[in-house]
């Protein structure tokens, strides 16, 4: 009934402000940022509503799909949801993704949502990071009884203090990780790069953006000489054994959302599929021997991508706010619109008619910038450098601390809120970090609230 009631309320208000949207670009508005996905939830539900345009059989798959995520596994062998591990990181979707939004902080004596991916220098047979012998390409902090987990991390924050033009101080949190108690000695030229939980709503809107508007927006020679470069990244596509644009992960290191997620059960719970058979830690010495991969049917897979897929966009929020207008000015007078990009129209998505020819406004490019020294990992991942990250979408951003209780953000959560994320900015957007910072207090401030706002 609760599930029915929201729908309805969806559906009115959709009616509601459609009638007072403004700005309208190509038969869309920024006040339906998700298009005709957009639900108009603002409180901790605002990332787990699904897209209000669903059908019948729609809404029972996005369900089939949410009870999918939500699952928690165990040890096997086991009569439900058995095949946990052996070594693993959490035991569903949910647990990292928390309320379908960001994971949990790194705190003491625990990793939070963090996962750390391993590598050593160089490429695999398909252009891809090169995993270590005993490890793979995830370090597995965790493991069920009988078995040793790989090693766990520590982090060492420390606090950098500095000043605006105009005096006013901030301060940003530089960390420093430690892998420690491996269950087998790391070779010393290891590499790792931490990557935080983020929020899953939207991403079906996002596989729906035709290749080629993507690729409209590269200039990896830099050609307009605007400082900004942009490029796609291209990986390895297991399932049509083939090359395909990165689309998804920090790095844009996925090209679909069924690997992405086939490979977050394998790597993040050690659960097989038909996607990836073997276990995470096959060929190690605390690998299982149990004969019963793949341990979740293809139905699941497709579920849960599914439902990644039809998760409904919050609409922003305050538009009409004369400081949100101001700020909104000020965000593309510091440029952050070059790489944070709206609106698109999606194309058609396979199966997935209501992300389909939508007009939306994610606020992300899909491509690959330098994002500078301040936030290199120095691990390469397929064609992103060490300095590369994906532009991450800013829709429903300011929701996070209703509907996740922080606001950390940035590939490593780092950043303890917006500001601080905008100051971590440096390569491609140094250009964009100097007009931010000198910028008034009350700009700086406007500009935050509509980025708040969206």
């Amino acid at each position: 009934m609760k599930f029915k009631f929201e729908l309805a309320s969806c559906v009115l208000l959709v009616f509601i402000f459609g009638c007072e949207t403004n700005d309208s670009d190509a038969d869309g508005s920024p006040d339906l940022a998700g298009g005709a996905t957009t639900v108009f939830v603002s409180g901790s539900n605002a990332y787990s509503t699904p897209s209000p345009n669903l059908s019948g059989i729609g809404i029972e798959q996005h369900a089939d799909g949410d009870a999918a995520f939500e699952q928690i596994f165990v040890t096997a062998p086991a009569g439900v949801n058995g095949g946990l591990g052996p070594v693993f990181n959490n035991t569903s979707c949910i647990n990292c993704h928390v309320r379908d939004g960001r994971g949990l902080p790194f705190v003491e004596g625990s990793t939070g949502s963090l996962l750390f991916r391993l590598s050593i220098p160089g490429s695999d047979e398909h252009g891809g990071p090169v995993g270590i012998d005993g490890f793979g390409g995830q370090l597995q902090v965790r493991s069920v009884e009988g078995f040793i987990a790989e090693g766990n991390v520590t982090v060492n924050y420390t606090e950098i203090d500095s000043l605006y033009p105009d005096g006013n101080p901030y301060s940003l949190l530089q960390p420093a990780y430690t892998v420690t108690q491996t269950y087998t000695n790391l070779p010393s030229n290891f590499l790792l790069s931490p990557r935080f939980a983020r929020s899953v709503f939207g991403l079906g809107l996002l596989e729906a953006i035709s290749e080629s508007d993507i690729l409209d927006l590269a200039d990896e020679n830099d050609t307009d000489q605007d400082g900004i470069s942009g490029r796609p990244n291209y990986v390895w596509d297991i399932v049509n054994q083939k090359n395909s644009l990165g689309r998804f992960g920090w790095k844009a290191n996925q090209p679909n959302l069924l690997q992405q997620n086939a490979t977050a059960y394998q790597q993040d719970m050690g659960i097989t599929s038909y996607v990836h058979p073997l276990e995470n830690s096959f060929g190690q010495t605390n690998n299982d021997t149990l004969p019963d991969d793949p341990e979740i049917d293809s139905l699941t897979i497709a579920a849960v991508t599914f439902y990644t897929q039809t998760l409904g966009v919050p609409a922003p929020r305050n538009q009409n706010d004369q400081s949100v207008r101001e700020g909104k000015k000020l965000f593309e007078q510091a440029l952050c619109q070059n790489c944070h990009v709206a609106p698109f129209r999606t194309n058609n998505l396979n199966g997935v008619p209501e992300v389909s020819n939508q007009v939306i406004y994610p606020y992300t490019d899909m491509l690959l910038h330098d994002m500078g020294e301040g936030l290199a990992d120095n691990r390469s991942d397929f064609l992103a450098n060490g300095r590369e990250w994906r532009t991450p979408p800013l829709w429903g951003i300011g929701l996070s601390e209703v509907v996740n209780g922080h606001t950390y953000f940035l590939h490593d959560g780092r950043a303890r809120n917006i500001e601080e994320a905008i100051l971590w900015h440096g390569g491609e957007a140094q250009e964009s970090v100097s007009i931010f910072k000198h910028l008034t207090k009350e700009q700086r401030s406007a500009l935050l609230q509509f980025i708040n706002s969206l």
